[in-house]
């Protein structure tokens, strides 16, 4: 639990009761999800496959990949919204499992590894970033893919991300991004060969928060995804 903010469980754990509002605080997650799912779709088989969900919050993405066939693991350090994630799974009879918990403490004991990981909107939310490329690369099968999302650590991506969302149109509560904690791509490949991962492709994605319509595109100077693999 070392690489873990204290301050950034309390703030998402005020989110969980509203996490699966899609007009409440979390609705960009929830309008982003289908571009994050069509990314990881067009470039690996989900259906059957194993896929252990990191930071997976109240399970948006977790039952996205569920519903597509995948047999999936989210793990999440904030039981507030493991409990939400479990609930909801419950109610449209999801066979997700859920547990409480960081990745190094995943299966304590045992070599548990997965074709596919996802970690999407963590990175700059951990105190040590690349420690946490390295612990999914670790639980990565040989030639699985691991898919991030986060933010560029540019001047766009502060007047976008935090004064645009968080205090002119308020689509998420002030103080949710801190931009020393942005992710630059080049940081993310680097940590990715550190621990023996290719990063094979970069895409931004768009918002428009009037329309509510995401769309991918090759701009990644804002919100970006990552797809990496593991050596065959």
């Amino acid at each position: 639990m070392d690489n873990v903010d204290h301050s950034e469980l309390l703030k998402f754990a005020r989110l969980a009761n509203t996490w699966w509002d899609t007009d409440g605080d979390c609705k960009p997650l929830h309008d982003l999800n289908p571009c994050r799912g069509a990314f990881i779709f067009e470039r690996t088989k989900v259906e059957g496959a194993r896929i252990l969900d990191v930071g997976c919050g109240g399970g948006i993405l977790t039952e996205y990949l569920a519903a597509a066939g995948a047999e999936v693991i989210g793990i999440d350090v904030n039981r507030d919204l493991i409990e939400v994630a479990r609930l909801h799974a419950k109610d449209t009879n999801l066979d997700v499992r859920y547990e409480c918990g960081s990745i190094a403490e995943l299966g304590t004991g045992t070599d548990e590894r997965f074709d596919i990981i996802t970690c999407m909107e963590l990175l700059e939310h951990v105190p040590d970033p690349q420690r946490m490329v390295s612990e999914c690369s670790d639980r990565l099968s040989r030639g699985g893919d691991i898919f991030f999302s986060t933010i560029n650590r540019t001047a766009k991506a502060y007047a976008l991300a935090i004064l645009s969302a968080e205090y002119i149109l308020k689509l998420l509560p002030r103080g949710t991004h801190d931009y020393s904690n942005f992710v630059k791509p080049s940081e993310l490949a680097r940590w990715g060969r550190n621990s023996g991962l290719q990063a094979l492709e970069f895409r931004g994605m768009t918002y428009n928060p009037i329309t509510r319509n995401a769309a991918l595109c090759n701009e990644i100077s804002v919100n970006f995804l990552a797809h990496l693999s593991a050596d065959d």
